[in-house]
């Protein structure tokens, strides 16, 4: 074993390291193997030899398939490699080769700094062409349904590509939005649903990424390519939308199957894509009518499940975001349903959904991970919902504050999704605790002593100060005029319920009680002189309420409060 050692531990292209009883030998040869590939390759395409490319560049792919991280030193050779494939995209015509040249270029677009050779007009408009995009100034050729399998897959892998090299290089990202790749690709929406399902999948994958990275895309897709109407299109023909009624979809039977996988990732990516293009603010007519028939498929999708309960969150949490986009004004369209009927005690309003983002709510807090980009956008969502819609108000108000009877314990503490909310008023994250706080707050009808009576003053203490109202008084929103009823438990303990704590404590020992007079003289004096040295210090910075309920230094807010000179005089 020994000589064995010396052997490996002397050759020169391998190192040698043992760890307990294992010897693990890693050769420096693929390295060099690595290279001499590369050399090889560009050899055959230097030579003109597609047929012995492919079969050099299959070997490459195998090998490279899940290879992320690329060594630096041979970064001129990738990019000359990157050269060399798109010179054989272009003169071969034969599929095969194409799509290994394809799936070589996929493979090498996974690191940022060789895609100079790709990320040019040439470049994509070569990708586009083979993705069978037309795009201006190149004559691609349309997607026809009667295809080869070979040629179907060519189309799957030149989107791939567009996609990796759209997400990894601003060049290309502004060669996509000059020839107007984007427009290109909405031609081919129409036929999403019914074309081969990765063809379908990476075009609005591809479309994503354009109008995620550009918005000078995406103000183009609203406005001149009629994106938003042909992305709701598919979302119909995806989700199988039967309408009822003007805004209304036939509502999901209790045995209906869940939704394919295919449909539900196309549905996906439009959503996605909807995203993007909604972001930009339009208000004519015709824009309104298409919001509310997107709140009218949202509500739909809600009430669907897919094959996975991952999924089905997965679907809720895109669908919330776009519903965050539409304005408010649309919303109604979540409750207001005349067929299928809804509740008299809100006003024959139909509260499904608004239950269903609720309960999508509390699961998003019980996960305790990813708030900010997991939990804000649906709390934001059912705060703007209240603020301008009043039965939805009303609703979440009574399931998420009820009427108060017990208040022995704070308010924080416990299961109830009120305690959870209130936990989350003094999170970390400011995005968490305001959403959260804000949401509240639009509950009580913008009331600081509603409020309070839910919260507590501590945990609220943050939002009043950000809205100016420690003083008291109401937010800017005006609500209806009717009144919450406090039940006789809550009356009876209202007295002796601590307003910072917002719960009944327990009777505390007076540590001042066996004090004499000169004891808490000097405890009052040592206290005024620690405040004085932190303050001195900067340590602390004494503050004060204004009249208009803001915060402000002590001696500003002292002297703003304090009555102006009397002006009489007694003197003659």
């Amino acid at each position: 074993m020994r000589k064995t050692e010396e052997v490996f531990n002397s050759h020169p292209y391998c190192c040698y390291k043992k760890k307990g009883r294992l010897s693990v030998f890693v050769s420096v040869r693929q390295k060099q193997h690595s290279e001499m590939s590369l050399t090889a390759i560009l050899s055959e395409i230097d030579g003109g030899d597609d047929k012995g490319v492919g079969k050099l560049l299959q070997k490459y792919n195998l090998e490279n398939s899940h290879t992320f991280a690329f060594d630096h030193k041979e970064e001129d050779a990738r990019i000359e490699l990157c050269q060399g494939l798109l010179k054989v995209l272009r003169r071969s015509d034969h599929p095969l080769c194409q799509s290994t040249c394809l799936e070589t270029l996929r493979i090498l677009s996974r690191d940022k700094r060789v895609l100079g050779p790709v990320a040019t007009k040439e470049g994509i408009l070569t990708l586009a062409g083979l993705a069978r995009i037309h795009v201006v100034g190149h004559d691609g050729e349309p997607l026809e349904e009667a295809q080869s399998a070979e040629e179907e897959r060519v189309v799957v892998e030149a989107l791939k590509c567009l996609c990796n090299v759209v997400f990894n290089s601003v060049p290309a990202q502004q060669v996509g939005a000059d020839v107007k790749l984007a427009e290109g690709l909405c031609a081919r929406l129409p036929s999403v649903s019914s074309s081969h399902h990765e063809v379908g999948l990476f075009s609005l994958r591809l479309l994503f990424l354009l109008s995620a990275l550009r918005t000078d895309v995406r103000g183009m897709l609203q406005k001149e390519a009629g994106a938003v109407r042909l992305l709701t299109d598919i979302l119909e023909r995806t989700l199988d939308v039967r309408w009822v009624g003007p805004y209304e979809a036939e509502a999901p039977k209790p045995e209906a199957l869940p939704i394919s996988s295919e449909n539900n990732e196309l549905a996906m990516e439009a959503l996605k894509a909807l995203f993007n293009i909604t972001m930009s603010d339009s208000s004519d007519e015709d824009n309104d009518h298409q919001l509310r028939l997107i709140a009218g498929i949202m509500r739909h999708l809600l009430m669907l499940k897919t094959h996975t309960e991952d999924k089905t969150e997965e679907a809720h949490s895109h669908t919330i975001n776009l519903l965050s986009n539409l304005p408010v004004r649309c919303l109604d369209v979540l409750i207001d349903i005349p067929v299928q009927g809804g509740m008299e005690t809100y006003g024959g309003k139909n509260m499904d959904v608004v239950q269903i983002l609720l309960d999508f709510m509390e699961k998003r807090i019980d996960k305790g991970t990813n708030y900010k980009e997991g939990l804000t956008p649906v709390l934001s969502l059912m705060t703007e919902s209240s603020r301008y819609h009043r039965e939805i108000r009303r609703y979440l108000k009574a399931q998420v504050l009820p009427p108060l009877k017990d208040v022995k314990e704070r308010p924080e503490i416990g299961c109830t999704v009120r305690n959870k909310l209130v936990r989350l008023m003094t999170h970390v994250d400011m995005a968490v605790k305001q959403g959260a706080a804000e949401f509240l707050f639009v509950l009580c009808k913008e009331s600081v002593d509603n409020l309070l009576k839910y919260t507590g003053y501590g945990n609220a203490a943050g939002l009043l100060m950000a809205r100016g109202l420690l003083a008291g008084g109401r937010g800017e929103t005006q609500y209806s005029s009717d009144e919450d009823s406090d039940t006789e438990e809550y009356k009876s303990a209202k007295p002796f319920i601590n307003p910072i704590t917002g719960h009944i404590e327990l009777p505390m020992p007076n540590p001042m009680e066996e004090m004499t007079e000169e004891q808490k003289e000097y405890e009052a004096q040592k206290l005024v002189k620690m405040i004085d040295e932190l303050s001195r210090k900067e340590l602390i910075r004494p503050m004060g309420v204004r009249k208009d309920g803001t915060l402000a230094p002590l001696g500003e807010a002292i002297h703003e409060c304090s009555p102006p000179p009397s002006s009489d005089s007694d003197s003659d």
